[in-house]
């Protein structure tokens, strides 16, 4: 790769895009709602959501000291990170309040890419995290949703012009938002059913002595909060 190439690369990932049209940043905004809303469709796309989740749990475990061991993704859109270090403390506590706000600030972080113009960063930057997360899986099912995942933003980067670059990204930005608060309604009704769970919610209960449903209030508040300010950067131009 001459030099040439390599700041034509730099130049197209740095450089900003024109802004899309209006009816496509509501047309993106309707299918990730309608994607959120449709429990049959919800089953396959929440394993976005776990990705995101879970690659919350490992960057801030790695962030705050503590030693990741590895990351499971379940075909039921579950998962679990695993991390070495102390079983208490703010490394701990952070680390257990990164799954649920993972989400929807990833979604309110690329609402600010898109509303710089910077959809190419995007979708790069995107794909090198899913790179440095297959690194960490540790199960079959893990690696194939990661690397389906990874390949999908590779080739709509590589293949496809900018109007569809454009679609894609807003679609995955919307997704993350509009769909920041479900994981958290769900873990509400299973915590109603569970008594003394394992939840993260109920983790950070025990680590901090404070009520789960206090956790569970900052997970829909920085939900709601995300949401917002990502819906603001995207339609107001």
């Amino acid at each position: 790769m001459n030099v040439a190439s390599i700041t034509g690369m730099w130049h197209r990932l740095t450089g900003g895009q024109p802004d899309p049209s209006r009816w496509l940043v509501g047309a993106t905004a309707v299918l990730a709602l309608a994607a959120v809303l449709t429990r049959s469709v919800w089953r396959i796309v929440r394993n976005a959501v776990t990705i995101a989740h879970e690659g919350g749990h490992g960057l801030v475990a790695l962030l705050s000291g503590r030693r990741l061991n590895g990351i499971r993704l379940h075909s039921d859109t579950s998962g679990l990170t695993v991390s070495r270090g102390k079983p208490h403390g703010v490394g701990m506590v952070l680390t257990a309040a990164a799954g649920y706000t993972a989400p929807p600030l990833l979604g309110l972080a690329g609402a600010a890419l898109l509303a710089a113009g910077h959809i190419t960063a995007l979708l790069w930057g995107a794909t090198a995290l899913l790179l440095v997360m297959l690194v960490m899986i540790r199960n079959a099912y893990g690696v194939l949703t990661v690397v389906v995942t990874g390949a999908l933003f590779l080739l709509v980067s590589w293949l496809t012009d900018a109007q569809v670059q454009a679609a894609f990204a807003y679609l995955v930005v919307w997704f993350l938002l509009v769909g920041g608060a479900r994981p958290v309604t769900e873990l509400q009704r299973g915590r109603r059913r569970e008594r003394g769970g394992s939840s993260d919610a109920d983790q950070l209960a025990r680590l901090t002595g404070t009520p789960a449903a206090l956790w569970m209030l900052l997970f829909y508040a920085v939900a709601l909060f995300s949401l917002i300010g990502g819906a603001r950067w995207l339609l107001v131009r």
